[in-house]
């Protein structure tokens, strides 16, 4: 795996109204997720997408999740939202997030036999992916909402790792030391109900990664 970063990342998803949004930059995240595939209960347009785009500050990213979507359907969003980064959840092979032009987080749905040193590599190739975000595997696509077993995840991997998966302020700690991921990725685990973020969890949420960043460089300047 990558070498850890000194901060790890923190990127909130399925957002769909301005105060969760608010709330989301207060509490420290660096970048929002706007889930744009149409079976997700936290589903929002692009014209909804880009209105709450636009509440974001500087430095503050917004990611925008599709499945399986059409190359019309990928680039009217990146024209609604200029600074969109893409995040591919479906089947797309690396050519087919490779021909959006934009820098993308690529899905692996994680689940005993699944190759990821294989599936990272074929994407460290390509010159817009950024990282590899795992996921548990579901029959669904989208998030699942669920712990994967994080022993599944080998070392060595070529590119960086965005944690997620049923995370919560509860198990964030846990994931960071064990895994040391570039980033994490919440949605369930702050909200209170689908696509209803919580002010008081998405704080608590950004606090846990602050603690387990500092726990971990008290472990290696201990080494």
């Amino acid at each position: 795996m990558t070498a850890a970063p000194a901060r790890t990342r923190i990127k909130i998803c399925g957002l769909t109204r301005e105060a969760d949004v608010d709330a989301a930059v207060d509490a420290g995240a660096d970048a929002l997720g706007f889930v744009f595939y149409p079976a997700s209960p936290r589903h929002v347009s692009v014209e909804r997408a880009a209105v709450l785009a636009r509440r974001l500050p500087p430095f503050v990213t917004p990611v925008g999740l599709f499945v399986n979507a059409s190359d019309s359907e990928v680039a009217a969003a990146c024209s609604a939202i200029p600074t969109l980064m893409l995040q591919f959840h479906g089947d797309e092979t690396p050519a087919r997030c490779e021909r959006s032009g934009r820098p993308y987080l690529r899905a692996a749905r994680m689940a005993p036999g699944f190759d990821l040193l294989d599936f990272a590599r074929q994407y460290a190739a390509q010159d817009q992916a950024r990282a590899i975000l795992l996921d548990a595997h579901a029959q669904a696509y989208g998030g699942t909402g669920k712990v994967f077993d994080w022993s599944l995840v080998p070392p060595g991997l070529p590119c960086p790792v965005v944690l997620s998966g049923g995370l919560s302020a509860a198990n964030v700690i846990d994931g960071v030391l064990r895994l040391r991921p570039w980033a994490v990725d919440v949605s369930s685990g702050v909200e209170v109900a689908k696509g209803v973020k919580d002010a008081v969890l998405m704080h608590r949420f950004c606090d846990a990664v602050r603690e387990a960043d500092a726990r971990r460089a008290d472990l290696d300047s201990a080494c």
